[in-house]
């Protein structure tokens, strides 16, 4: 019978790479949805300020404060299609967040390369629609 002492090494190193990469899967996908809540919170607390007749000062600010957890320089869009103040009562407070995520996982990148796309410049949408008061 043949010795076995590198066949536990062997076996780790060809199960290694899919480790890793089903934790940084892991890692992006976490890091995704925490950036989805956050919108999706940014954009609840907007309309409301927005429904109750609030100014751009306290809107602005609340921007900056929900917002603090992500990378907002040139990533996070926010569009007001019926402008911030001064909406008549009855009508619709909406409000647009986008924000151009970027993956950690080294094979996004590589993918883009190979077949020329652009997975890695992935756009997480949300849309917020209140009544005003």
């Amino acid at each position: 019978m043949k010795s076995e002492k590198g066949q536990s090494m062997v076996e780790f190193a060809l199960i290694l790479p899919i480790l890793v990469m089903l934790l940084f899967a892991i890692v992006d996908f976490g890091r995704a949805f925490h950036v989805y809540l956050t919108l999706d919170h940014t954009g609840r607390e907007i309309a409301r300020l927005m429904s109750i007749g609030s100014d751009e000062a306290t809107i602005d600010s609340k921007i900056t404060s929900t917002t603090s957890s992500l990378d907002t320089t040139n990533k996070l869009t926010i569009i007001f299609p019926n402008g911030k103040t001064g909406l008549a009562s009855g009508s619709e407070a909406k409000i647009v967040l986008n924000y151009k995520f970027s993956f950690i996982t080294p094979l996004v990148s590589l993918l883009d390369k190979l077949f020329d796309t652009k997975i890695s410049e992935y756009s997480i949408t949300d849309t917020t629609v209140m009544r005003v008061e």
